[in-house]
């Protein structure tokens, strides 16, 4: 057999790829024009749960991008009690092939990668969904994606006011600061989910609860706002979707109803959110077969749980700057 290597990047090599905004959302825009143009296969999500859901579980995502002549395999372990030994909640890898032969072409630590490419979607969401003016941004979560989630928007919309809330005052402090610190800007920290999100142009939910509880309030929501709400457990009062002119997905393949987890799980379960009453699914948007926005006044949902092709648009997008600027690892396969 011909001699097979492996590009290899591990978390400093991604960090000393130092990706800009734009490179990760023109990456990531990529994958979901691509996505609404036909040109992908996502095969939804599969879970492995060791013990029990709330102390965290695996996650399983595979697709494929026909434009990047790439196939992925992504297995990223979420567990809550990580930051206890000092570890991110969440970490990665990412498997890129050859779709052609099924040869390894990388191998790379997608810890950061899912992290970017879930603000990214975020961001590319609000840049369709969202009003122009949006000014007022409101987040819960401090997470990893949470992270890329404000400074994308932000990079977008350049917001006013940002407020932000999670559970541990440690971690929305930390997180507060390392936002200010970047950005450039002061972050309102709150103590409460009203503080936070009441009456934001932008509202963003990215939760860990260990249980859907319905501390979201559908009161909170003005008229002509851009709602995302992505976490595992539904933190959504039931009738928040009766408010929304537009509900917009990821990809319906992974919302649909029998499947486990995510913000609108019993809403698809249980017939409020269907195919017919979707509006789209966000690559139809990006690639200009569906309306995003229509007017200021329309109040519009998108709830993304993550896709495949956006791992893999992301990671061929480092593998690129990589090979040019001499970084990472090659190693021998066969």
């Amino acid at each position: 057999m011909q001699e097979i290597w492996i590009d290899y990047l591990n978390a400093i090599d991604t960090k000393a790829l130092a990706l800009s905004n734009d490179e990760i959302l023109d990456a990531v825009t990529k994958a979901l024009d691509a996505q609404g143009r036909g040109e992908t296969v996502i095969k939804p999500r599969v879970h492995l749960v060791p013990e029990s859901s709330d102390k965290g579980h695996f996650n399983v995502l595979r697709g494929y991008v026909k434009p990047l002549d790439y196939a992925g395999v992504k297995v990223v372990g979420d567990f809550v009690d990580n930051y206890k030994q000092g570890l991110p909640s969440e970490l990665a890898v990412l498997n890129l092939f050859d779709p052609r032969t099924g040869v390894p072409k990388a191998i790379i630590d997608a810890t950061a990668i899912t992290d970017m490419r879930t603000g990214a979607v975020t961001a590319i969401g609000a840049r369709h969904l969202a009003r122009k003016d949006s000014k007022i941004l409101g987040h819960i979560g401090a997470r990893g994606t949470s992270y890329w989630n404000v400074r994308l928007l932000d990079h977008l919309f350049d917001f006013d006011e940002i407020r932000v809330h999670s559970r541990r005052p440690e971690s929305r402090d930390a997180f507060a600061a390392r936002l200010e610190k970047d950005l450039g800007k002061k972050i309102i920290v709150t103590d409460n989910w009203e503080d936070c999100l009441k009456g934001a142009d932008i509202m963003i939910e990215a939760s860990r609860l260990p249980e859907p509880t319905p501390l979201f309030k559908t009161a909170w929501v003005k008229k002509g706002a851009f709602v995302v709400p992505y976490g595992t457990m539904s933190a959504l009062e039931f009738d928040l979707t009766d408010i929304m002119d537009k509900v917009v997905v990821d990809d319906w393949g992974q919302c649909g109803p029998g499947r486990p987890f995510g913000a609108l799980r019993r809403h698809v379960d249980e017939g409020k959110v269907t195919a017919e009453t979707l509006h789209a699914e966000i690559g139809q948007i990006v690639c200009g077969a569906k309306s995003g926005r229509e007017s200021d006044d329309e109040t519009i949902l998108f709830w993304h749980r993550g896709l495949s092709t956006t791992d893999v648009a992301l990671g061929a997008a480092m593998v690129d700057k990589a090979k040019r600027m001499n970084i990472g690892q090659r190693l021998r396969f066969a």
